[in-house]
């Protein structure tokens, strides 16, 4: 076999083991999220929870400027830099840190910002000191990542952070129904960003030696902008329609679609949390000049996700009531949304994993796409909902428009940065198989049956119904769609050999 296959080979047997941890992770962070999802909704209530709601996205969103893209674009700088690498990621450290500084100070000075139709208390302005830590803990795992710890990830983001946040927000509702949620929050930040410092420290060290580089600092800051800039799009387009619903419904509304997008946000961890593990992979491979390779890699990761991606889909989506009814009776109106928000995630794979490579060889043509995008979305979100109630359809209906303009808008972006990034590396990298068509019939039909029980055995739709669905699905991907390079991603041992042969896969 030649050094360029053994290589590929490794790089993708690394992005297995990733993409297995990740997956374990995403276990783990389901068994957390349905505690939450359970509190918080019985708990605390939709109107609590859509307060909650706004006023996390505006953090978030000020979390995702002030990593200035680092969160992906630190591989590129480690892989091409010759500077030791302790000094490279507390350089990134002290970015994100000057960066969060001046985002926490601007809310702090206007909270009215992450409450617009509500009063504040005045505990509510150290919230914004939560960015420090989202910042800080996403540069710090991503430098793990790049030296492939993947399982740093996942006890920060999968087991700390959601059971932080479930232990917290129930224990903190004796004290505040109003503030309780806000307060487990912040919790939750912190502990992430603890479980993300220590094996950063463990794996990197103290900067021993270390001096900033100001001008060094004012580049990487200047070269990053444009990824930072399509890091925060692509936030943006999973957040903003709970925005755009603030402005036309009450909180309650606001806090039954969050509900959903807490569901959905299971799924999409799978996508994302390959970024990590991919960047380095495809950064050192791009180094190398290795544009088959490349493209080799975002088809099987684009497979791994899509295929794990519809099949939880249709777990959580086909018994969408009980699933919603999880939170309280008053969100299963919510269920419609939730259909949407999933189908979203599986048609978003491609463009998110097509986006892995571009934002290293056309990051501004990849940024524009991604503003084309959310321009749409926005668009269609707001014809949508002034369409339905033009025809004078029920609010529930009229609350799901943006959900709708969400796939439509992310289909848009998958079509165009698969293209472009293929006629870039001269090779296909479409992930799709037909396998996925009969898969999502036989689950189909499975799920039927199994939302067919009466109303008083609803518990066995989840416990019973959804497990089902997930294993016929998975038998037809099995001896289906999976080639022998994609039974990687469960094979252990590291020394196996993969025949690579990257038409049979693209030819399913």
């Amino acid at each position: 076999m030649s050094n360029a296959a053994g290589d590929s080979n490794g790089d993708i047997q690394a992005l297995a083991k990733g993409g297995r941890t990740n997956f374990f992770g995403f276990v783990l962070r389901l068994l957390a999220r349905i505690p939450f999802l359970f509190i918080a909704g019985r708990l605390y209530g939709p109107d609590a929870l859509g307060r909650f709601a706004l006023a996390i996205l505006v953090i978030e969103f000020a979390a995702q400027l002030a990593t200035l893209g680092l969160k992906r674009g630190l591989a590129q700088q480690l892989s091409k830099n010759e500077r030791p690498h302790v000094h490279i990621v507390w350089d990134a450290l002290l970015i994100a840190g000057i960066a969060s500084a001046i985002a926490a100070g601007i809310l702090a000075a206007l909270p009215q910002i992450m409450f617009p139709n509500s009063r504040i208390n005045g505990l509510e302005q150290l919230l914004p000191l939560t960015i420090f830590a989202f910042a800080w803990s996403d540069v710090s795992l991503a430098a793990l990542a790049y030296r492939l710890n993947v399982a740093a990830t996942v006890r920060a983001r999968a087991v700390v952070e959601p059971w932080t946040i479930s232990i917290a927000a129930g224990a903190l509702y004796f004290y505040s129904q109003r503030d309780g949620l806000i307060i487990a929050y912040a919790l939750s930040m912190v502990a992430a960003l603890l479980a993300s410092l220590i094996p950063f420290i463990r794996e990197y060290g103290l900067p021993h030696g270390w001096r900033p580089a100001p001008v060094e600092l004012a580049r990487l800051t200047r070269r990053n902008i444009p990824l930072a800039a399509a890091d925060a799009i692509e936030w943006g387009t999973r957040n903003v329609d709970r925005f755009i619903l603030g402005l036309f419904f009450s909180p309650a509304i606001v806090g039954i679609y969050w509900v959903a997008q807490q569901i959905v946000t299971l799924p999409q961890k799978l996508k994302t949390s390959f970024d990590p593990i991919l960047g380095p992979v495809i950064t050192q491979n791009l180094e190398a000049g290795n544009k088959a390779a490349v493209a080799q890699q975002v088809r099987q990761v684009g497979f791994w996700i899509i295929a794990a991606q519809a099949g939880i889909a249709l777990a959580l989506a086909i018994p969408g009531e009980a699933v919603m009814g999880l939170a309280g009776k008053e969100f299963v109106s919510g269920t419609g949304a939730l259909a949407f928000l999933l189908a979203a995630e599986v048609v978003a794979a491609t463009a998110v994993v097509s986006e892995s490579a571009l934002i290293y060889i056309a990051r501004h043509r990849n940024l524009m796409i991604s503003m084309a995008t959310i321009t749409l979305q926005i668009l269609l979100s707001f014809a949508f909902i002034l369409g339905a109630r033009a025809l004078a359809l029920p609010v529930v209906v009229q609350a799901a428009g943006p959900a709708l303009a969400l796939p439509i808008a992310l289909g848009f972006s998958s079509v165009l940065k698969a293209r472009l990034l293929s006629r870039l590396l001269g090779a296909p990298v479409s992930p799709w198989r037909w396998a996925l068509v009969w898969a999502a019939a036989a689950a189909t039909v499975v799920g039927y049956a199994a939302t067919s029980l009466p109303p008083s055995l609803e518990w066995l739709e989840l416990s019973l119904g959804a497990p089902l669905i997930l294993l016929s699905y998975g038998a037809i991907i099995w001896f289906k769609g999976f080639t022998s390079e994609d039974r990687v991603l469960f094979r252990r041992r590291q020394g196996d050999a993969l025949p690579l042969n990257a038409e049979s896969a693209a030819s399913r």
